[in-house]
Order: C-alpha cells, then structure tokens, then sequence
C-alpha cells in the first residue's frame, strides 16, 4: 500500500540463502580514500575543523593533526608523543623554508607536488624531514633522470649528504661511464684530491684509451697549480702508463714538464717503457694495478638501426636499450641512405655505402656516440649497395654487392639467411649454413614474413630488424634463440617501419 514501508523478515532472508549458508558481501570502493582527503582538504582551505598551525619562517599553515600524523611519521611521533608539541596549537618547524614545508603538506592532503629543477635540492631534505619517503624518492628519481656530465659529479656529492645510496651509486656510474666528457667540466676539476683519486682509480672507468686519464690528471694539477703541484706522484699511481702506446708516451708524456719535475712520476714512466720492451707473454705476468686493464665489460648493449627504406631512402637512426625494452632517436646520418653495410669497429658505427634514393654511393660515415655525430670519412673506390661489410683484424671489409632478397648474420660460427622473396612470395623460412660440414639445414620459421631485413647477433641470439612484408614496411623486431629453436617478437616496435636498414651492436655508453 502506498506510504508503507517494505520489510524482508528474518525468515524470508534465511529461505533466500538455503543453498548457500553464511553468505556475506564486502563492498569495495576504490575512489572512497581519494574523496575523503578531497573533502579534508576543502574543510583545511576555509579553515575548518583544524587543530594546528604549522609555522616555518613567515609562513603559518592550517592543518589537521590526524591528517598529517597519517602521512608522515614525523608528524605522527610529534603529536603522539610526550612532547609539548603534542598539544600546542602552533608549532614552528625550523631548517625548512616556509614554500618548501607548504608543497609538503599540500602534498599530504592532494598527494600532488612538482619536482623541478629549481626546488628539488630544497624539496629533498625536507622530505627527509618530515619522513615523506614518496617524494624523497621521486626526487632522486628525478635527479637520476637529470644525470649529465655537466652536472653528474655534483649530483653525486648531493646524494652522498642526504644519504641516497641508489642515485649515489647512479651518479658514480654514469660519472664512471662518461668520464671522457666529465673531466672537461668544472666539477671535475674542482674535486679534491682523495675524489680525484677515487675516480680514476676506478676499474670500471670507461674510456678508449689511458690518455684521457693522463690529460685528466694534467688538467686538475693545472686548475690550480700552485696549491695542487705537491699531489703529482699520489695522482699518477693510478694513471695505468704501461696500457699506454709507446709513442704517445714519448712525445707527450715524457715531454710533460709536471713529469719531467718529479722523480716518482719519472719511475712510473720508466715503468712503463720497460713494460713495452718485455715479450707479449712476459707483460702479462707482471701484475700491478697499473698494469691491469680497465674492465667496463658488464655495461648494457644497445643496437642500433641505420636509415633504410620507409619506403624511400631516409636519414633516421634509431638505437634500442636491452635493458630498459625503449627505442630512442638519435643523430641523423649526413644524407639518405639505405642498403647500406653497418659494422661496429673501434668505438664507433660505420655505415658503408648503400643507396640513397637515386644511386648508388661509395661515401663512408662514422657515428661517434659520445657526441652524437655522424662524420664522413674516405670514401670507397667503387659505388656499392646492399653490400657485406665486416671488421677483420681491425680493418674494415666492403665485399660484393647483394640483391637484397635475404638477410644475412652470422651467429655461433654459423650463417643464418634470413627471410627474403621468391618473385612476389615473401618468406618466413630460415636456413643455416655451418662451414665446417658445409651443408644448409632449415630452422624455424620467424613469425612474421620478411625480406630486405636487418640482422645482426647479440648475446648468443640472432636478431632481425625490420624488412618489409611485400606490402609494408614493418617495425617489430623478432630474435632466434639456436638453444630453443624458437623465433621470439620483441615487445617493443621500433618508431619507425624501415627496410633495408642497417644494423650493428655498440655498448650502451658510447
């Protein structure tokens, strides 16, 4: 009947649930934490319900006790404890600025706050503070993600004072990696001594050769010669002088005046020179840490793709990080190129030859990964595309030419022909040739069908870049594991679908 309330008896809800006995139901709302906190933050902006005022300089701030004592276990001892700031309406917070501790608590009600680069050496410390562990964390995050060698030894020391053991040991290890450009900055000549010698004594120090060390001692003692003159000999204990060219150190490092004046660093250049007269198998029983190479071998490989065809000739590079599965840009090749051959030699890509749209080209370019610059160097004698390049015994090999139907690696001794056309039926099939029986064997068909693909091998896998389909140029990557037998597709696409691309292996830090 109309104005009658409904009623389900206590048995009506125990027939209801006969079949299944003690049945109960637990509701479950995400967006109630978020709204609550919404609500207390209104109730805080017109200064309602608060109970305490947090100063710190010039700035006073309406809070809630419980609110900030949920948050933060600073807070939380503060006002639970037998302090007289457990009860006092105001209290001032004192080594924190008044902007900085406002973020803060906007941050405890809105669990929002801005890291820049103009607050986050303020921002930090005071998260500490306060025990906001969160945004501490999400500024070494950003700190980490700021790493330059510009600013990586200052960063360092930043981390080293607020005890943020991860990004310390982030900011050593890029210092460590990029050393070539750190020792050109201002904060690497503004170190001290024992930190000079920290940093070069290091085993995991990457560079090309000894002679950045030594040009890097040079330039510290230069940087204030008169002060820093007495520290030479302690210095060039760990400059490695024997994994030096002997040439380079008898035109440049005998004729070093700050060697030539002091007869300690004179003993390790004598050192050295005896080091070269010694036979191959005499050198390397003589064990010292100035005799021990530089070993930054567990650095992370990238490989990187070099122009192709999208569908014409383009000038785009691309490298992927193993470690982190992400595809970036870098520096484009000087002009368009595909078909071209890619090795890795020395520290630097080659891209050799190849087509550039209209011809053939005999032009040569080096990628130098420090700079993130491409240069040209001498030229071939002959046009080329679609040709082999390899590296044997540190020089670089053009051979042939190539149709471009197949892609070709060699992994584990063994040659892999990848994909390619039979007139318009594009493949999938891979066959391998081992030399030493001089028989082809098929393995396992890729995923996807591909000819006019990149190849190159990594870590005991082969890999295949790109290609096309006879329909399309294609972005995903797939790699071939010999163990398994099996053709894996990477997760990650490159930016761009290319064939014809080149592609080789460099280490992460060039």
């Amino acid at each position: 009947m109309e104005g009658e309330s409904i009623k389900l008896s206590s048995q009506t809800l125990t027939q209801a649930g006969d079949d299944e006995k003690n049945q109960r139901t637990i509701t479950v709302n995400p967006a109630h934490m978020g709204k609550a906190f919404k609500v207390m933050n209104e109730l805080r902006s017109k200064q309602l319900l608060c109970d305490v005022m947090i100063v710190a300089e010039d700035v006073e701030i309406e809070a809630h006790r419980v609110v900030l004592a949920a948050c933060s276990p600073y807070f939380c001892a503060m006002f639970t404890g037998d302090m007289s700031e457990s009860k006092a309406k105001k209290i001032e917070i004192k080594d924190v600025d008044g902007q900085t501790l406002s973020k803060l608590i906007d941050y405890i009600y809105t669990a929002e706050i801005e890291v820049t680069e103009e607050n986050v050496q303020v921002l930090l410390p005071a998260a500490s503070l306060l025990q906001l562990m969160d945004v501490r964390q999400n500024c070494c995050d950003f700190l980490q993600s700021q790493l330059h060698p510009t600013n990586c030894l200052g960063i360092r020391a930043f981390a080293d004072v607020h005890t943020c053991t991860d990004l310390l040991q982030q900011a050593n290890a890029y210092a460590e990696q990029h050393f070539p450009e750190v020792m050109l900055g201002e904060e690497f000549l503004s170190l001290s001594l024992d930190q000079v010698c920290s940093l070069i004594s290091s085993d995991k120090l990457t560079v090309s050769s000894e002679e950045k060390v030594f040009e890097a001692v040079i330039s510290w003692i230069n940087y204030e010669k008169e002060t820093r003159l007495e520290h030479m000999a302690k210095l060039m204990e760990h400059v490695r002088l024997p994994l030096l060219p002997r040439d380079y150190l008898v035109q440049t490092v005998e004729e070093e005046t700050l060697i030539k004046n002091n007869n300690t660093c004179k003993d390790f250049l004598i050192e050295a020179m005896k080091y070269h007269l010694l036979p191959l198998d005499q050198r390397l029983l003589i064990k010292n840490p100035r005799t021990k190479p530089r070993t930054p071998v567990s650095l992370p490989k990238v490989m990187i793709v070099v122009g192709g065809q999208a569908p014409k000739a383009i000038r785009s590079v691309e490298c992927y990080d193993f470690e982190e599965d992400r595809w970036d840009q870098i520096a484009e090749l000087p002009s368009r190129r595909c078909r071209a051959g890619v090795v890795f030699m020395a520290g630097h890509v080659y891209a050799v030859g190849g087509f550039n749209g209209s011809l053939r080209v005999r032009t040569v370019d080096v990628y130098d990964g420090v700079k993130d610059q491409w240069t040209s160097i001498a030229s071939m004698q002959e046009r080329r595309s679609t040709l082999g390049a390899a590296v044997l015994n540190d020089l670089l090999y053009a051979v042939g030419g190539f149709d471009g139907s197949t892609g070709v690696g060699v992994l584990s001794g063994q040659l892999y022909a990848t994909g390619g056309h039979d007139g318009p039926l594009v493949r999938k099939s891979v066959e391998v040739y081992d030399p030493g029986t001089n028989t082809w064997k098929q393995v396992a068909d890729m995923n996807m069908c591909r000819r006019n693909a990149g190849v190159c091998a990594v870590n005991g896998l082969l890999y295949v870049v790109g290609g096309d389909d006879g329909s399309c140029n294609l972005a995903s990557v797939e790699y071939y594991n010999p163990v398994t037998d099996k053709w894996t597709l990477l997760p990650t696409n490159m930016s761009t679908g290319r064939s014809y691309a080149g592609v080789a292996v460099i280490h992460k830090s060039l």
